[in-house]
């Protein structure tokens, strides 16, 4: 009888250890190569992880809502159907993280909860150069971002991850501990002006007799802390145009039959909005700009972060990269390959990661318009709202005013208004307006 063990994997080369979620399936039952077996979440992406062979699930390792290093065993599969069954146990895992429900126990006998690691300030080594040093202040990327929030140095605390790896939920256990902290101040800020602290110091608010109190899933914390910080770090500000799209819609209805027989896409507004986007920001390069203290970055890829609503709740930015290069065909073909797999949860780590823009649509669920948060590490973000037709005034050729239905949307952007000067957006949301008002007739 051959076993064959099933690891956590490594989601991305930064990437030390991850939480089981969920099991999708239960010892004893069939599994076949390649079907989705247990969810993972790690601070980038929440996604499937796939059988490695034919078999039933023998064992279940790990339970719900532990996090282990990469490469634990979390499952053990018999190859051969039928095969006996060992018990399913749970043992105390490695480290324990936020997830959406707390470790659950397979096995009918009881487990005693996991205890977490104390966090504890040390002494960081003569150099930091040692292995050890380098591997424990490798945290994840949303740790380190945390960290420097708060002005906490990773090296000086002794994590419960893998080789003393600090993990979120050390970060925040140091943090509520009452351990001095510092507010994190961008170079050139005036001294008494501090950053507020995160949520994790907010007051919270108490439950009443007959509400109902639900743990916040592993995407939600995630996009919580993402969103506070994101809050935090830019001055925002967001300017509205509305955008006459009948052009638009004229071109999507005569190209749209010939486009979906031969693509085998559905065509719809967004990749004449992308592709119009990217045109836009080459002429306006600070709207697809980044800061790192006090330099701006111009970036020269244009990397389209599309952001797609999930289900029942929750929120993920998968990007186009080089958006660029890619035609009409194949903006479409690229925004609705990610949408499927985000909602899926297919997405790897390196298709939610280094987006110099993003759009927002909001509109598919009838919002007029939204002033959306920019995502850390870019400089603007666009808001598409409910594409509708409307009456409006229209001058004729002879000079004469007449009410005309036409398909129009209202779309916001919002600026980090330490970097982007007002005038700058305005001129790059009216070069937008004009580039979708006069598309050319045989589309771009």
């Amino acid at each position: 009888m051959a076993r064959v063990d099933v690891v956590m994997p490594q989601m991305g080369e930064s990437i030390a250890e991850g939480t089981l979620s969920r099991w999708l399936k239960k010892v004893g039952d069939e599994v076949k190569r390649d079907e989705p077996i247990f969810e993972i979440s790690t601070d980038k992406v929440d996604a499937e992880i796939p059988s490695p062979t034919n078999g039933v699930l023998a064992e279940i390792v790990i339970g719900e809502g532990t996090t282990v290093p990469v490469q634990t065993i979390v499952a053990r599969i018999e190859t051969e159907k039928g095969a006996s069954l060992a018990p399913a146990a749970v043992p105390a895992p490695v480290s324990t993280a936020a997830a959406s429900a707390p470790p659950i126990a397979v096995a009918p006998a009881p487990v005693a909860p996991a205890v977490p690691s104390p966090v504890v300030h040390r002494p960081p080594s003569s150099n930091g150069n040692a292995f050890e040093d380098r591997l424990r202040t490798k945290s994840s990327p949303l740790v380190r971002r945390m960290a420097a929030e708060h002005g906490v140095e990773i090296a000086a605390l002794a994590g419960s991850g893998i080789a003393g790896r600090v993990t979120r939920k050390d970060l925040v256990t140091y943090l509520e501990s009452g351990a001095p902290a510092r507010a994190a101040m961008p170079a050139g800020l005036p001294g008494g002006i501090a950053i507020p602290m995160s949520d994790a110091h907010a007051p919270g608010a108490t439950a009443w007799p007959g509400d109902v109190v639900e743990p916040m899933s592993k995407i939600r914390r995630l996009t919580s802390d993402h969103m506070g910080m994101a809050i935090r770090v830019a001055a925002h500000v967001t300017t509205f145009f509305e955008i006459d799209l009948t052009r638009v819609a004229r071109v999507r209805a005569r190209m749209r039959g010939d486009f979906e027989a031969q693509s085998g896409q559905k065509l719809t507004f967004l990749p004449f909005i992308i592709h119009a986007v990217v045109a836009t920001l080459k002429r306006h390069p600070i709207l697809n700009a980044a800061v790192n203290g006090g330099e701006i970055i111009l970036r020269k890829r244009y990397n389209i972060g599309l952001a797609v609503a999930l289900e029942p709740s929750g929120l993920i930015v998968p990007v186009i990269k080089n958006a660029e290069d890619l035609s009409l065909s194949g903006l479409t073909k690229a925004a609705n390959d990610l949408a499927l797999r985000a909602r899926s949860k297919k997405l790897n780590p390196a298709e939610v990661q280094e987006a110099t823009f993003t759009i927002t649509n909001p509109g598919v669920f009838g919002s007029l318009t939204g002033t959306p948060i920019i995502p850390v590490g870019t400089t603007a973000i666009l808001c598409l709202g409910a594409i509708e037709k409307r009456p409006k005034v229209i001058t004729g050729a002879d000079g004469e005013d007449t009410i005309a239905i036409r398909t129009c949307a209202y779309v916001s952007c919002s600026f980090d208004h330490k970097v982007v000067d007002g005038a700058d957006a305005d001129r790059f949301m009216a070069d937008l307006k004009k580039t979708l008002e006069n598309i050319p007739e045989h589309g771009f």
